[in-house]
């Protein structure tokens, strides 16, 4: 992927540029941090602001000289992409809720010139149509400038605003409720040129202020909406990429090459055409489709994961037989030259369809391109080794982890866009190990704890305004927060939420079965554990008279961590109550759920079924005594007859590997990732085939084990101040690892042949640890280490 670039709305001709890196990096001044803002939010008053609705918004701007700062703050409701003189400036806002509205500070002063310059700003507001991640209380923009010197582009009456005609929503897919409509554009309808200074903006109405900006803690009635904080995650990257391949064609003399962007597609009037492309991988991206003349011609790009015939998917690079099905969006050109079609909102694609049909004037097709988008992650963290196969998991790993990473973590690009507590628990760590950027992860452990309901347990998802409850995400939650304590030094960040965690455990303890001593059968919401193919809607079992096994040791590993946080901050009853009270879980599931005869925990007390998940958790959490655990996963690793993990609670498997010392079997496991590579996906997906998301950030996991595990890098305190590395190359020959940390990049360079062991390591800065192979230990320091045993 080269030239990160511009993104330009309908505009006549593609500007280059280094997004974000052409405008000086800026902060919010004083006055927009506290109290209430200056600046007005502003819409069109014409229009409903509820519902959906496309508006420009225009400022014009006199200036004496070209100044050295301008910075300003912006925000919107849904979103908004700011140009200034026609070049963009900034997008967003990141997305939160209305008690975190956040809104970007710009010094736009290199994009401003002496004289006339005009501020051209969409705004959009999807209506009943918004993904479920957009939460939102009417359509509005507010600009405040960070000094008196900017305060002329204040938002306020003196805006103009004309709601965009050309733009309607298509809903052409029954699961785009999550990810919200697409976009029909009318290109006779689009008022070209309007972001420029000469546009002749007279007919454009004043906008209607309706409600000065307010930060947290303004003076007011206490009404809580779209309290004003400041973005505290990077803008998302836009990197220009190609389309690799013209797969096929239908209605046209020859295979189109239009997209090298040297060679046109001149396709005739009154002509129907078919043109199935090919990105190569899967990709997150804005599709830029440049045309010339084709008045009264109709583009339809339809974008999919995979193509499709009457058993499903199948191998993702075979295209006979199979059809491309998915979200689409339409374009109906104005006969005009270089016209550009973008979408508002970037899409999920390896194919992309194009159907074509052509009225009376020729179309030509001069270009089509995506602008990749994403969370912009710098790489730091990397694995190398002798098996070449676990170069392309990496890389896939890592691809899946980057699509499913923006201005939150999602669950998966095409489906659902939404951050679910569970998954983002291990794509936080594949974060932390491979880029080492924790921003992302903050954000989500805060907004999680924003989610918290009525009850005290976190939405299973959020933000989202569609509330839902999967009660065991909300002790992965805890989970989260404990890891993250582990590799980061940050400790106002931590203590800041135990009386969240207190909320979470309080729910879970009040409903522990005092008959059985297990969680109670029947708790509220949606009990979701893994994709079990036994398992109806993923829920562990139970019965009438006992509660999930699973649950309960789910809830014994949350107090655990929690009675580590507890101590840690100077609350020692509190640790002393959850460690009690996960002390009898434990007890409780191991004397009334262990099987004796079969030497495995049952799913439920007197259950006829077992699970590979509930005797992980029984390993895990330490219910199965230690002298019998290495017995029992050697029994879940051989038993085909008990409940598998899929994909998700693999992570989980991993870890009880490790706990019972048979970590040098991890490679040996991954045939399930290779499995997928071999069909074809260049993502992995949600579970083993059928499969619905080919991208599925819960299965990238292997990019935190081969380094956790592999290589064998973890925390030995919190704050990640010691390391332990213990490596576990099982079958490799070399292993390389590099794993990011606050003080430098911790190195791992190692041979193995047979039992004997020789390589360095190399640790950052001050970090100390220890080096343990084969049961011996030796002291790490500072610098390199030779190795050798």
């Amino acid at each position: 992927m080269k030239n990160t670039r511009l993104l330009l709305t309908f505009l006549m001709t593609v500007g280059c540029w280094s997004a974000g890196a052409s405008l000086p990096s800026a902060q919010p001044g004083e006055r927009q941090l506290t109290g209430t803002w200056s600046a007005q939010w502003i819409c069109d008053g014409g229009f409903s602001p509820y519902d959906y609705g496309v508006y420009r918004f225009r400022k014009r701007l006199d200036l004496p000289k070209k100044p050295e700062r301008f910075v300003i703050n912006i925000s919107a409701d849904n979103r908004y992409r700011l140009l200034v003189n026609g070049q963009e400036a900034c997008w967003g806002p990141a997305r939160g809720d209305l008690n975190r509205w956040y809104y970007e500070t710009v010094d736009i002063a290199p994009l401003l010139r002496p004289g006339q310059n005009v501020l051209a700003v969409t705004v959009w507001n999807l209506g009943t149509r918004s993904p479920g991640a957009q939460i939102s209380r009417q359509t509005g923009l507010i600009v405040q400038g960070n000094s008196s010197v900017e305060d002329d582009v204040n938002t306020d009456g003196s805006w103009l605003v004309l709601r965009d005609e050309s733009f309607s929503p298509l809903f052409n897919c029954p699961e785009a409720g999550y990810i919200g409509g697409h976009d029909r554009i009318d290109g006779t309808k689009y008022p070209w040129g309007w972001e420029t200074v000469g546009f002749d903006d007279s007919k454009w109405y004043a906008a209607t202020g309706f409600s000065p900006g307010k930060t947290y803690g303004a003076p007011g009635y206490g009404e809580s909406d779209w309290i004003l904080t400041p973005r505290d995650i990077p803008m998302m990257e836009l990197t220009e990429q190609r389309l690799t391949a013209v797969r096929r064609q239908q209605g046209l003399a020859s295979l189109p090459t239009f997209i090298d962007g040297r060679s046109p597609l001149k396709i005739p009037a009154r002509t129907k055409c078919t043109v199935l492309l090919d990105q190569g991988f899967l990709t997150t991206a804005y599709p830029e489709l440049k045309v010339s003349g084709g008045k009264g011609s109709k583009i339809k790009l339809t974008y999919s994961e995979a193509l499709f015939d009457e058993r499903g998917k199948g191998n993702r690079n075979e295209i006979d037989g199979r059809e491309c099905r998915g979200f689409a969006d339409e374009f109906l050109p104005d006969g005009a030259d270089g016209r550009l079609f973008r979408p508002l909102w970037f899409k999920t694609y390896r194919y992309i369809q194009l159907d074509i049909e052509t009225g009376a004037a020729p179309l030509v097709v001069e270009d089509l391109y995506g602008i990749y988008t994403g969370y912009p992650f710098e790489v730091r963290g990397s694995f190398e080794s002798d098996d070449p196969a676990l170069e392309k998991i990496w890389e896939t790993g890592w691809r899946t982890a980057r699509l499913c990473a923006h201005e939150t973590y999602f669950d998966c690009p095409y489906y659902e866009q939404l951050q679910y507590a569970g998954d983002t628990r291990i794509q936080a760590l594949i974060s932390l190990y491979v880029s080492g950027d924790d921003r992302l992860v903050r954000k989500a452990i805060r907004m999680y704890d924003l989610s918290r309901s009525y009850e005290g347990i976190t939405c299973s998802r959020y933000p989202s305004h569609i509330p839902q409850y999967i009660p065991p995400f909300s002790l992965y939650w805890i989970g989260m927060i404990h890891d993250y304590w582990m590799h980061r030094s940050d400790d106002a960040f931590v203590r800041s939420f135990l009386p969240g965690i207190r909320t979470v455990l309080s729910w879970f303890t009040e409903k522990i079965d005092p008959r059985t001593g297990l969680l109670k059968n029947g708790l509220p919401h949606w009990n979701f554990t893994d994709w079990a193919t036994s398992w109806e809607r993923g829920i562990a079992p139970e019965s009438d008279s006992s509660g999930s096994a699973i649950t309960t040791l789910q809830l014994a590993a949350a107090l655990d961590d929690a009675a580590d946080l507890m101590r840690r901050y100077d609350r020692p009853a509190e640790a002393k109550e959850y460690a009690a009270t996960s002390a009898g879980l434990k007890k409780n599931v191991y004397e009334k759920c262990w099987d004796a005869s079969k030497g495995l925990l049952r799913d439920y007390i007197g259950s006829p079924t077992y699970s590979q998940h509930v005797n992980i958790m029984g390993i895990l959490t330490d219910a199965i005594p230690h002298k019998d655990q290495r017995a029992v996963f050697e029994r879940i690793d051989s038993d085909p007859s008990l409940t598998q993990t899929t994909f998700y609670y693999k992570f989980y498997l991993i870890r009880a590997l490790k706990k019972v010392g048979l970590a040098d079997r991890y490679t040996e496991m991954l045939g399930p990732w290779q499995q997928m590579i071999d069909i074809g996906l260049t993502t992995f997906a949600e579970t083993p085939e059928p499969t619905r998301s080919d991208c599925h950030a819960w299965s990238s996991s292997p990019n935190y084990d081969l380094l956790a595990t592999v290589c064998g890098v973890e925390p030995a305190s919190p704050g990640f101040a010691t390391v332990r590395i213990a490596p576990h190359p099982g079958r490799l020959k070399q292993i390389k690892g590099i794993v990011p940390h606050s003080e430098g990049d911790i190195t791992v360079e190692l041979q193995r042949d047979g039992n004997k062991l020789s390589g360095q390591v190399a640790l950052p800065g001050q970090l100390t640890g220890d080096f343990v192979w084969n049961g011996k230990t030796v002291k790490l320091h500072p610098g390199v280490n030779p190795i050798r045993f």
